[in-house]
């Protein structure tokens, strides 16, 4: 690695961070001044605050846009480099362009890796802490609103209510029923199901056993409450489908991915979606740099301001791109790894042609 390869390096990463933390600050700022009326209205500690709440919405907010932070930061230190005709003096060592591209890719790796990391597993663990938080002193009580229940949530194995109140944790008019090659093995129906905090336990009341075998049929009825396990959790009624995408690690993910495909449910495709997006996100770091550096690299009448406005026009319709691509994803039938990687497929055409015209 030469004295350039360092001196770019040096320059990349010292701006991306340099420009995150300037601007985090200013969202602090902001938010805190936005909230601050609840947390005295709801007697938030200042503990919390800051370590429950702040400390984990920094690494979240600041990897949602780390590709914009990185595609502003090559162009800001691209740009004055050739403002100050050390583009120029580098090509005309003899060095391509090509080849001066390379630091800039080396520090995007870095970016992207620990981009990836971040979102794979540390920022879900964060998650959990601001989210309880924001649950208990921000946002208002999640309401589950649902009727007609009815998931499979083992193979050959499903459940149905009515309806599930999430302030009781109850389930109304609740049925079992255990299927074995497509023949009905055993239907379990109870007047409500009631999750138990202590024993973390579900409780069956008033229950009706029906077992089947061939033509045969034993039919038990039980009166006395009964405490059972089933393969489904009070949490899945009780918490916000779109909070609990943003607690999972990666491995948790898939896992939870999985148990949703096997019960039939209608938001599998949101969670493919958040786990696509973890890996499209750290690639879209190297396409924007690519970009950046071609942009900024050239003199232009305009100057740097006219190279910033174009790289936030340029990384704001990634932006948009990527929302209306995961819109058509979850509300059409948009294959979700399509969607999430079309705006890094366009893109990718745009940094072909910026690159052909770079200054070489």
């Amino acid at each position: 690695m030469k004295k350039i390869d360092i001196y770019i390096i040096r320059k990349f990463l010292g701006t991306f961070f340099f420009s995150m933390v300037l601007i985090l600050s200013i969202v602090i700022v902001f938010d805190l001044s936005e909230r601050l009326e609840k947390f005295l209205e709801k007697e938030a500690p200042v503990q919390a605050i800051i370590f429950d709440y702040y400390v984990n919405f920094v690494p979240y907010f600041a990897n949602m846009f780390s590709a914009l932070f990185t595609f502003i930061s090559v162009i800001f230190f691209t740009s004055k480099m050739a403002y100050n005709s050390e583009i120029i003096a580098i090509l005309s060592t003899g060095i391509s362009f090509r080849r001066m591209v390379r630091p800039y890719m080396i520090s995007a790796g870095v970016i992207a890796g620990l981009s990836l990391l971040l979102s794979a597993f540390i920022i879900p663990n964060a998650n959990k802490k601001r989210i309880d938080f924001s649950e208990k002193y921000i946002w208002k009580p999640y309401n589950f609103k649902e009727n007609d229940i009815h998931q499979q949530v083992a193979p050959g194995e499903f459940i149905y209510m009515s309806g599930f109140s999430i302030y009781a944790k109850r389930g109304d008019n609740f049925t079992y029923e255990v299927f074995k090659d497509d023949t009905l093995v055993s239907k379990l129906s109870a007047n409500s199901i009631v999750w138990n905090d202590k024993k973390e336990k579900w409780t069956i009341k008033n229950w009706v056993l029906r077992e089947f075998d061939g033509t045969n049929e034993t039919y038990t009825v039980g009166k006395e409450d009964i405490d059972t396990v089933l393969n489904f959790s009070v949490k899945e009624f009780t918490e916000d489908p779109k909070k609990i995408k943003e607690r999972l690690t990666l491995p948790e993910l898939d896992e939870y991915i999985a148990r949703q495909k096997l019960r039939g449910s209608s938001n599998v495709v949101e969670y493919q979606i958040e786990k696509y997006k973890m890996f499209s996100g750290a690639f879209s770091t190297f396409i924007l740099t690519l970009i950046g550096v071609c942009i900024a690299s050239r003199k232009i009448r305009g100057g740097m301001g006219f190279h910033l406005g174009l790289g936030l026009l340029i990384s704001f319709s990634y932006i948009l791109f990527m929302q209306f691509s995961t819109v058509f994803a979850t509300n059409g039938n948009m294959n979700p790894l399509l969607a999430v990687w079309i705006p890094n497929i366009l893109f990718s055409v745009v940094a072909f042609f910026v690159y052909r015209a770079a200054p070489k």
